[in-house]
């Protein structure tokens, strides 16, 4: 009887462990269907553990196609709880998705997904967008990405702003009232207006001229919907966008440096590729005739932060020769290989160029011509001679818009080795090395500007010295021999006149072909152009800079 009483306790003891076990998997419930069932025997014997087994591996169609199903429907019907908990960052989503509403306004939505591609979902997206008694149908097209969440592998949307529009970052708004600044007209050099449907890679440039004007030029301001920017996109220099405007406001005029038929045929090369960008500047004066971009986001012209490779060479034979380190036709080393600092550089496809003399290695792009000169220089050389002959990196150019004025940082041993061919720390974009070909031409620098300073008294940017007129004579022969004799003669053919030209290609973690570069001038003009991961510069970008030299006449 003391047995079966003693069995008959434990029996009565075993659904109570069980129903404790089970109460806890439904209340886990909401973070997944998986929990771990089990313990330590009544008697004390062996522990018996289950585990389900967490999903992993890729994802199937079928369950992207419902995790983006689940999303979309609870986001079109309002339910933003919902609609969060369906994403792997459901407080981030809520906050995003209640803005969606109370902030842009957006009713009436209908989302229509496309055919999912691996974990991705592009949709399309319309509505309405509505404040006070103005009102105006929304319609654009948006992507999500499907991954398995992290603790249980169930399929969740990777929640990110862009998700809701693809001009939002990290710390961005939706927000439709009154526009922070007025509209402006914006106007090319011959009275013209300048418009995205005229030149669709303005878009950015008509940002920062409204951002920076909007208020002196004499407008009022409208109702719209647009991006306000986050901190971390302002680091970036990104201006407020518009997206939608509900009632135009009334805009002020500003007239820029732009030429039309140069800017039109700036815009018709870089649409011929992905991630091209180029700049084309007045030598004589500083003027900012063109500028494009692949890319209708980001300015990569004005504010892009890249190696720009070899065309850096053009700054640096300019500091050789006046440091008497080099001179235009005295011999200078060319070998395979040239070891400092503990990297061992070497030239593309090891080629080396006995007996030669600087100009040979000039025009060839000899990376050892250069790197064989770093012992006999200071860390800061390269940075003091940008900054005092080229103006670079001094962070005081007054454009207009918003630009990033390149970068030689001081750095030592091998990096500083480096940024005497354009890789290590230096960082350009076009604008800047377009600048130093028209430094070249010139003879002096001259701040870009797209936006006269006349119109708002801005004190243009100067570089305190000058270049020997040995040093120039010498540099502008280099660019003149690689123009007809070197790298950049392809792409350079048919450029007739007083030209010089310099190539680059800049390597890039992460990249199968390197960046390519190519900077050079024809008269008073002075032109850069960058295309990324596509290979070297002198037929990459080369054909765009000689495009624009050509169309100037």
């Amino acid at each position: 009887m003391g047995n079966r009483g003693h069995a008959g306790d434990r029996r009565s003891v075993r659904p109570v462990v069980i129903g404790a076990a089970m109460a806890v998997i439904m209340g886990g419930a909401g973070y997944g269907a998986y929990a771990l069932v089990g313990g330590a025997g009544q008697d004390g014997g062996d522990t018996t553990t289950r585990a389900e087994t967490v999903k992993s591996g890729p994802l199937s169609a079928d369950e992207v196609t419902a995790a983006a199903e689940r999303f979309l429907t609870a986001w079109q019907s309002g339910q933003v709880a919902e609609a969060a908990a369906a994403t792997d960052d459901p407080a981030a989503a809520k906050a995003a998705l209640t803005s969606y509403v109370k902030d842009a306004r957006v009713r009436n939505l209908a989302l229509t997904p496309g055919a999912p591609a691996q974990d991705t979902v592009t949709f399309s997206v319309k509505g309405t967008v509505s404040y006070e008694q103005s009102s105006k149908p929304l319609a654009y097209d948006s992507t999500l990405h499907v991954v398995r969440r992290a603790g249980d592998g169930e399929p969740r949307v990777d929640w990110r702003p862009s998700v809701l529009h693809p001009e939002l970052r990290e710390g961005d708004r939706l927000v439709t009232g009154e526009a922070g600044t007025p509209p402006v007209k914006a106007l090319d050099r011959d009275g013209g207006e300048l418009t995205t449907a005229t030149y669709p890679s303005l878009g950015s440039v008509l940002d920062g001229l409204r951002a920076k004007y909007g208020e002196k030029a004499g407008g009022r301001a409208g109702v719209e919907l647009r991006v306000v920017r986050g901190e971390e996109s302002k680091k970036a220099e990104l201006s407020d966008t518009t997206l939608l405007e509900l009632s135009e406001g009334t805009p002020g005029t500003v007239r820029t440096t732009l030429n039309p038929s140069l800017q039109a045929v700036a815009e018709a090369e870089v649409a011929k590729r992905k991630r091209a960008s180029v700049v084309v500047l007045r030598p004589s004066t500083g003027e900012i005739l063109a500028v494009a971009n692949s890319s209708r986001g980001f300015n990569v012209a004005f504010q892009g932060s890249l190696a720009p490779g070899s065309t850096m060479k053009v700054v640096t034979s300019s500091m050789l020769i006046e440091k008497g380190l080099a001179s235009m036709d005295k011999k200078h080393p060319c070998p395979k290989y040239f070891s400092y600092g503990g990297w061992k550089f070497q030239n593309l496809d090891k080629f080396q160029i006995k007996d030669g003399t600087f100009r040979a290695s000039f025009a060839r792009s000899c990376n050892t011509a250069f790197i064989s000169q770093a012992p006999k220089l200071e860390d800061d050389d390269l940075t003091e001679h940008a900054r005092d002959y080229y103006g670079l990196g001094r962070n005081d150019w007054q454009v207009g818009v918003s630009t990033f004025d390149g970068s030689v940082p001081v750095q030592s041993k091998a990096p500083m080795a480096a940024s005497l061919i354009g890789q290590g720390g230096v960082r350009m974009n076009p604008l800047n090395m377009a600048s130093v070909s028209a430094t070249v031409k010139a003879g002096v620098f001259h701040q870009p500007y797209l936006v006269s300073p006349e119109v708002d008294g801005r004190r243009l940017a100067k570089a305190p010295r000058t270049l020997s007129a040995r040093t120039l004579a010498q540099v502008r022969e280099l660019m003149a021999y690689t123009a007809t004799s070197g790298t950049a003669a392809e792409a350079m053919a048919g450029v007739d006149g007083e030209r010089g030209a310099k190539t680059g290609s800049a390597e890039v973690d992460g990249q199968k072909k390197p960046n390519g570069w190519f900077t050079a001038y024809r008269g008073d003009l002075a032109a850069a152009a960058v295309v990324q991961s596509a290979g070297h510069g002198g037929s990459t970008a080369g054909p765009i800079v000689a495009a624009l030299l050509k169309a100037g006449g």
